[in-house]
């Protein structure tokens, strides 16, 4: 009796994914989920979810002259009714978006 062949399962690695597109947000199939290789200033999308930098370091900057330094491993709520705009500060900044279902 013939055996089957299993495939294998394979992981995405989500920085390469990004880099693929330059300053552009690549979505992952089946979800909510965007990586963006930030390539200089990037108007934010009116949307309510997760901004997380996966690589780099990122600063997004907020009304009123707030803004928020990002590492990699840190994160940021975004939410569709306050304006935000991005812009990297290191070579190779990766940020993923996780926006909420609904």
């Amino acid at each position: 009796m013939a055996r089957e062949k299993v495939a294998v399962p394979q992981s995405l690695h989500l920085t390469r994914l990004a880099q693929s597109a330059p300053g552009q947000w690549v979505g992952l199939p089946g979800g909510e989920l965007r990586v963006l290789n930030l390539n200089g200033k990037l108007s934010g999308e009116p949307v309510t979810g997760w901004l997380v930098c996966l690589s780099g370091e990122a600063v997004i900057d907020l009304p009123l002259n707030n803004f928020v330094r990002l590492r990699p491993g840190e994160g940021y709520r975004v939410t569709a009714d306050e304006a935000w705009t991005a812009f990297d500060t290191k070579e190779g900044s990766v940020l993923l978006l996780s926006v909420d279902a609904g």
